[in-house]
């Protein structure tokens, strides 16, 4: 009697140590994978390495996948400042925008069905105007695309004659458009990478849970391996730098500290006020000494992302680290342009828990009237970012949502997760 009480005791024990031990790794899983909502978000693989050019403040991530007959290349972890980005894939892309010509609207199912051949494709996360594309590639102003169209994914694909260059905003519009680019100089550019097993969502096995995500959801044959960083405190050495690239007198008589720890500083019609949390808030007020250059009155689109860029670059590069930069959006309504910005590194975007940007400016013609900038300071940790081998992370991910690699900041450090945005 007493030995079968013995084994249900010993029976119940592992069964409640199963289901502590299944509890635990669904934990651990959920919090490897973020739900975010961003409305308010050649041979061997090409290695990262900053490149010089005269956009470099506009180097952006970009997502590519380069496919051919037999395989395809994929990479989520390059910028447009990189070197292995900018020749060939940067070159051929611009060549497409520059010679485009007789866009027609199409459906996003067009694009889908050019994605599966032999193509080039690009994802810049965020809808831009293709002039600030243009720029954000390093063509100069003899790239010059159609001002009125804008576009997250392009692709470049074979057509009749020559190829075909596609956009697509990533939510209802789409166009195709006839270029300059050669059948040739295409499959020359396929040629030159080792075609493997990325794949996207909508290439999934019928039984897979990747067919319910976003259709374009890159998914790469081997996960990058990425570091973490930590995040340090940037006005540690004193504001004096921030207000001097302002155009403030740092020894200004006219700031006190508000009741919330908000320090504020005066200068005539200028504002600026300096949070515990280290971001900033500046407004011009009737004084428009900050402001962009720009061939007329008012900025064209690339004009205004350039100019902002190049200031917030002037601001954030002394404590910045190991992080850059990125430009997320440009709209305009009359005279007044908004640019919106985050910050990147290696290629992988950095979000913040509150679905915010890492920058906006507002120019009233090429006028700055207001800015707000989330000061950081990334260093590189002595730990990796370990992210969830991909099968786990399609288990958990969102369906309809797109599934990608990015930062978050999270508890004083900075690490990569699987994102469901």
């Amino acid at each position: 009697m007493e030995e079968k009480r013995r084994n249900r005791r010993n029976l119940v024990q592992n069964v409640l140590i199963t289901l502590l031990a299944l509890s635990a790794v669904v934990l651990f899983t959920r919090t490897q994978l973020y739900s975010l909502d961003l409305s308010g978000g050649e041979t061997a693989a090409p290695g990262p390495s900053q490149s010089s050019s005269p956009a470099a403040e506009l180097s952006a991530p970009v997502r590519v996948a380069v496919t051919g007959d037999y395989g395809r290349y994929g990479s989520v972890t390059l910028t447009t400042g990189d070197s292995g980005f900018a020749d060939p894939l940067g070159r051929r892309l611009l060549e497409a925008l520059g010679s485009a010509r007789d866009y027609a609207p199409c459906v996003p199912a067009d694009f889908l069905r050019a994605l599966e051949g032999p193509s080039l494709y690009y994802d810049f996360l965020e809808p831009l105007p293709l002039s600030v594309l243009a720029g954000v590639l390093g063509g100069g102003e003899e790239v010059s695309p159609r001002e009125d169209l804008s576009a997250r994914r392009l692709l470049i694909a074979p057509q009749e004659s020559g190829a075909a260059l596609y956009l697509w905003d990533g939510g209802d519009t789409c166009f195709r458009a006839a270029t300059a680019v050669s059948a040739d100089s295409l499959e020359q550019v396929i040629g030159r990478y080792e075609l493997g097993d990325a794949s996207f969502a909508m290439e999934a096995a019928a039984d897979s849970p990747a067919l319910a995500l976003d259709p374009c959801s890159l998914l790469p044959g081997e996960l990058p391996q990425l570091p973490a960083f930590t995040l340090g405190t940037p006005l540690a050495g004193g504001t004096e730098w921030l207000l001097s690239a302002l155009g403030f007198n740092p020894r200004s008589g006219t700031r006190h500290t508000e009741s919330n720890g908000t320090e504020l500083i005066m200068d005539g019609d200028r504002s600026l006020r300096i949070r515990p949390d280290n971001s900033v808030r500046y407004q011009s007020g009737d004084d428009p000494s900050l402001s962009v250059k720009a061939a007329g009155e008012l900025p064209t689109a690339r004009e205004a992302a350039l100019g902002a860029g190049a200031l917030l670059e002037g601001l954030v590069s002394p404590v910045l680290g190991e992080a850059r930069l990125w430009l997320q959006s440009v709209r305009r309504s009359g005279e007044v342009t908004q640019l919106r910005f985050g910050y990147q590194a290696g290629g992988v975007p950095i979000f913040f828990q509150d679905g915010g940007s890492a920058a906006e400016i507002t120019l009233t013609g090429t006028a700055v009237t207001a800015l707000t900038l989330r000061l950081r300071q990334y260093g590189l940790s002595e730990e990796p970012s370990l992210l969830l081998p991909l099968s786990q992370a399609l288990a958990v991910a969102s369906p309809g949502k797109e599934l990608s690699v990015g930062y978050v900041e999270r508890n004083g450090e900075c690490r990569a997760f699987w994102l469901s945005e």
